[in-house]
């Protein structure tokens, strides 16, 4: 693992899930961090334009609480959530477990959150200049999925930037049978018919995303494609994270339970990005998650197939300071390999 910060450090004193409110509230009063971009990196996601491709993934601030102090720290782009309608607690503590000698976490935090109302009162005063996303999902006890999602479109898209489906994640029961296709053709049918009443209400047409498990077999992941591309959403977040336990982890916590997300799940990921990018065949844009700490891991992606991509394992471990380094590194990859713009890097090795 790379060096800490002092304040990493010092977090990593607390347990867990208490260092991650800590750090959610030290936010509000974080310093702009200096940032220089090098040239080249300036990517379009579904008509959104990002000074850079990396942006925050979703499950760092569930509420949208921190989003200026996030945006003072070099993110291109953040994503805000999972929100559910109603307010709920999640499951059980402890629910969040670091496996640091594996640059892994486990998290089994059940879409914890105050609720779409607090949300979407966030977002309505939210920082300008800055790409929000904003990333919805389901109350536990819910059976109506199809009008749940509707519901949190037709709240979240005025206020957004992009909308994130989350159908994938491990710690809902029953959440990632809506991956297959019958069952997610019915929730995005429902979205982009919450998207089409905003626009003809007068309001944007924002983006709309789908992430997905890496656990999925090669089948299921094409039928995803071919849903998403049926459904006219625009992307692809790949991956969320995995309930396999790759072989070699060390972690103490390596059998809790849960989602584990950091470096174990960068390959499988990276693979899955791939498979279903050159399935897409260029009809769908892809946002690639899971396992990046470095440069040449986010160049690895980019080649995939990803036109941006977001942090949060890492981000966790080594701070802000994560940002920069992988920009230099990714620069440094580009120019190694000729290409002027990263755009140009975007699904070669498809």
């Amino acid at each position: 693992m790379m060096g800490l910060t002092l304040a990493a450090r010092l977090l990593r004193l607390l347990p867990a899930e208490t260092a991650h409110d800590v750090g959610i509230r030290a936010l509000g009063v974080a310093p702009r961090l200096p940032l220089a971009v090098p040239p080249g990196l300036g990517v379009s996601l579904a008509g959104l334009d990002l000074a850079h491709p990396l942006g925050l993934a979703a499950g760092f601030d569930k509420n949208a609480e921190a989003l200026g102090g996030l945006a003072r720290l070099g993110f291109a782009f953040i994503e805000a959530g999972t929100v559910t309608p109603l307010p709920q607690p999640g499951n059980p503590k402890p629910r969040l477990f670091r496996l640091p000698e594996d640059d892994a976490i486990i998290n089994r935090m059940g879409f914890n959150n105050a609720g779409l109302d607090a949300f979407a009162d966030r977002l309505a005063s939210r920082p300008r200049g800055l790409v929000i996303g904003a990333n919805i999902g389901i109350n536990k006890d819910e059976s109506e999925p199809r009008a749940a999602y509707a519901e949190g479109a037709d709240r979240l898209l005025p206020l957004a930037d992009y909308l994130t489906v989350n159908v994938s994640s491990p710690n809902t029961p029953g959440l990632r049978d809506l991956q297959e296709k019958r069952a997610l053709t019915g929730v995005l049918k429902a979205v982009t018919a919450a998207r089409a009443g905003c626009v003809e209400s007068g309001g944007p047409r924002r983006p709309i995303f789908l992430k997905v498990a890496p656990d999925l077999d090669d089948t299921a992941a094409l039928a995803i494609v071919d849903a998403a591309v049926e459904a006219a959403i625009d992307g692809l977040i790949v991956s969320n994270t995995t309930i396999a336990r790759p072989a070699g982890l060390v972690g103490r916590f390596k059998q809790e339970a849960g989602g584990l997300s950091g470096r174990p799940l960068f390959a499988p990921s990276t693979r899955l990005l791939a498979l279903m990018a050159r399935h897409a065949e260029g009809r769908l844009v892809f946002i690639g998650v899971g396992g990046i700490g470095s440069g040449a891991d986010a160049y690895a992606k980019i080649r995939a197939g990803a036109t941006a991509l977001q942090l949060y394992t890492a981000f966790v471990y080594q701070g802000p300071g994560i940002i920069q380094r992988i920009l230099d590194e990714l620069a440094a990859c580009l120019a190694r390999d000729g290409f002027a713009e990263v755009t140009a890097a975007v699904g070669v090795e498809g």
